[in-house]
């Protein structure tokens, strides 16, 4: 029998004494340090600091200004501006707002005083840098028609009937701010169809057709800018503004080229890359997987985030979670010809793109000027937040 035992024995202790022999495991490597936050750095300066700003046309800005006081004047009195109440409450906008109704059209120099008298300009940073990128948009035109026919096939398509949008700071205060698009499917959230998933059919009768286009190229670029503008056959002309989104991650259409080897350095670059080669367009541009959904919007200008018409070359698009919509800023940047670009504009838009506290979309307006413009707009600059004088310092809990 002990024979036997020891036989069986053996490869427990055989394994033993491999064990024994075996080095040691590796030390488990410690996980990166979280990356830091970006911070928003707000220095105030004066007036006289901005460069250009005797030399701007400070009338011009007006328009757009008062279109954001609207907005301001409708909010409860107590309602914070802004993330974490950077901007004060709505009160403190009222006397600059009720001032610049009484500044008369035209008259910069009053104009220029109104600013001077109510605001106080802060010099933005993030994370102690004050240089960011400010690039340019503008509101495309596309050829439609009212009904699928002949070469109008691709569709431009309203709200999803089944489309839910989540904001998530109310959900978790740490995640103000974030929200997450999807269907609800047999009581879970999921992820909203992809583009290509869309273009394949995907969301068929689950969302309205508000009109059919013959250039899928042009409608592309159209989801990128936002907003724009159907002409129908018959002349007559369809403003839409962003709706929704089916929320996944933008991916632009140059970095995708450069996977492909290809420099565009430029919008106009891009279309003209793409219009050169159909075969390849398509499946391209199914690699961005962001989807835009749109409205009918009967107003005179294409719609910002803010819900006011934008102004050409006087509005721009922002990062909420850093500047407040509705703010004056002052702007410090080239054109795309490297001319100085110094102006007042106002803060009325976002976008999937613009991310960071020196960071600005500057609006061009409509036609293929605008377009040239603006597709070739990357520029250095600098941005002043302009604040009310008595602002009510307060943490946005609303």
């Amino acid at each position: 029998m002990r024979p036997v035992r020891a036989a069986r024995l053996a490869p427990l202790a055989l394994a033993l004494l491999l064990g024994a022999c075996a080095a040691e495991p590796p030390a488990p490597t410690p996980a990166p340090p979280p990356a830091a936050q970006p911070r928003l750095g707000l220095e105030p300066v004066s007036f006289t600091d901005l460069p250009g700003w005797g030399e701007d046309r400070a009338a011009e800005v007006l328009p757009a200004l008062k279109r954001s006081c609207d907005r301001l004047l409708r909010l409860p009195t107590d309602r914070s501006i802004g993330q974490d109440g950077v901007g004060g409450t709505a009160a403190d906008w009222y006397p600059a707002c009720a001032a610049a109704a009484r500044v008369p059209a035209g008259d910069d120099a009053a104009a220029r005083a109104l600013f001077e008298t109510h605001f106080i300009p802060w010099r933005v940073s993030e994370s102690g840098k004050a240089d960011g990128l400010i690039t340019g948009y503008f509101e495309p035109e596309i050829a439609g028609s009212r009904q699928r026919r002949g070469r109008f096939t691709q569709p431009v398509l309203g709200r999803p009937n089944d489309l839910v949008s989540v904001d998530l700071g109310r959900f978790r205060p740490e995640l103000r701010g974030e929200q997450i698009v999807g269907r609800v499917e047999f009581g879970r959230l999921l992820p909203y169809p992809t583009r290509a998933e869309i273009d394949n059919g995907a969301l068929d009768g689950r969302a309205p057709v508000l009109a059919w286009t013959d250039d899928p190229i042009a409608f592309a670029i159209m989801q990128i800018q936002g907003s724009g503008r159907i002409r129908f056959e018959d002349g007559s002309v369809q403003r839409l503004g962003v709706a929704a989104s089916n929320g996944h991650k933008f991916v632009g259409l140059g970095a995708l080229l450069r996977e492909e080897g290809v420099e565009a350095g430029s919008m106009p670059a891009i279309r003209a890359w793409l219009s050169a080669h159909p075969d390849r367009a398509a499946p391209l541009m199914a690699r961005n997987p962001r989807y835009i959904f749109y409205a009918v919007n009967q107003g005179d200008g294409p719609l910002g985030t803010e819900g006011v018409p934008l102004t050409p070359l006087r509005s721009v698009a922002i990062d909420p979670r850093f500047l407040p919509l509705g703010a004056p800023l002052w702007l410090d940047t080239t054109d795309p010809d490297g001319r100085p670009l110094r102006r007042l504009v106002m803060a009325q838009d976002t976008g999937a793109a613009i991310k960071g506290a020196v960071r600005a979309d500057l609006f061009w307006g409509g036609g293929e000027p605008a377009f040239q413009a603006a597709g070739r707009m990357k520029s250095t600059g600098r941005l002043t937040l302009l604040l009310p004088l008595q602002r009510t310092p307060r943490l946005a809990l609303d």
